[in-house]
């Protein structure tokens, strides 16, 4: 079996020991938020010591580093809307969404608040987290990875901005999503077109495939912790699922010999 074969085996089990209860996952519920941030150096040095090895062209055409960045960039949104938002409230964005519920007669005995830690967690972890190393792992022959994570980025920076024009009033996460997310994801997308024109399609699908992600999370959350319909561990597993899904598309237009800086 060649190393190309064998590298999804350390992510596979990366994301398995985040996500079977061993004893780490109380922990892990409360914390994972300052766990990402602390890994964001270990990310660019491990990066930059694979580009030094075997790239020498502009930093700011390399895809995989410019995937390191948006998966930063997203680390360090969460740490606004999980960890310390801008009022120095601490895990803000789960008061602030229960808070949206509570307003229309949820978080009561009938209608229970449809967000909990473990859902946080698990949405971060799969949607960001899983779909940002797979862009990494992926980039540069096979770029709908690092294109999906882009789409996740844009996608949540409107639904912050809108939230905030709508309600006129901050929400966690609106600061980086303004510096950070508009800049990172339309950088990305112009470079990737900049190079493969006509990646297109594949841009134009990443939108989609990002704003179908966002209605799995809000909706499946809905059925399961609202209506409870369905168990929410089955809504986890929707989750991780559809953050795979960007692994299997596009193969084999990405992985033509063009394609490659």
């Amino acid at each position: 079996m060649t190393q190309q074969h064998y590298t999804w085996v350390p992510l596979v089990a990366l994301f398995g020991m985040l996500w079977v209860p061993v004893g780490q996952y109380e922990f892990l519920i409360g914390n994972w938020m300052k766990i990402g941030t602390y890994a964001v150096p270990f990310l660019f040095f491990g990066v930059l010591t694979m580009r030094g090895q075997h790239e020498t062209g502009p930093l700011l055409a390399d895809f995989k580093v410019l995937s390191v960045g948006l998966l930063v960039a997203y680390i360090l949104h969460q740490d606004e809307e999980h960890w310390i938002d801008l009022f120095g409230n601490r895990y803000a964005f789960l008061g602030h969404i229960n808070q949206l519920f509570a307003t229309f007669g949820g978080c009561q005995d009938r209608m229970p608040c449809p967000l909990t830690p473990a859902a946080i967690f698990v949405i971060n972890t799969s949607l960001v987290w899983l779909v940002g190393m797979i862009a990494i792992w992926r980039a540069p022959s096979h770029l709908f990875p690092a294109l999906a994570m882009a789409g996740i980025v844009l996608v949540n920076a409107v639904s912050h901005i809108g939230a905030a024009v709508l309600q006129r009033e901050y929400n966690p996460g609106l600061l980086t999503a303004l510096v950070l997310f508009i800049p990172a994801g339309l950088f990305f997308y112009g470079k990737v077109l900049e190079i493969h024109s006509h990646y297109k399609p594949q841009v134009v699908f990443s939108m989609v495939w990002a704003v179908l992600a966002h209605v799995l999370m809000v909706g499946g959350m809905l059925v399961a912790n609202l209506l409870r319909l369905i168990p929410e561990s089955a809504y986890f597993f929707a989750l991780v699922m559809w953050s795979c899904v960007p692994l299997f598309l596009f193969r084999r237009i990405d992985e033509r010999p063009h394609s490659r800086l």
